[in-house]
């Protein structure tokens, strides 16, 4: 798969949220700026890891 087909897709769906869903992206969005350093970071982390393991099983 190209690396611009994965970055289109990945732009894609981050934009269909707040398109779609503006109130609900809001109020998340909101809630997220209330965590912590650490748990942004754990959040981070786990996302990450998660979309390694979709790339690596998809080889």
């Amino acid at each position: 798969m190209n690396w611009w087909w994965l970055i289109g897709g990945v732009l894609l769906i981050e934009g269909l949220m707040p398109l779609l869903f503006t109130q609900a992206w809001r109020q998340t969005f909101e809630k997220l700026l209330q965590l912590r350093d650490g748990q942004i970071r754990f959040v981070g982390f786990i996302s990450a890891a998660v979309g390694l393991l979709v790339l690596w099983l998809n080889r």
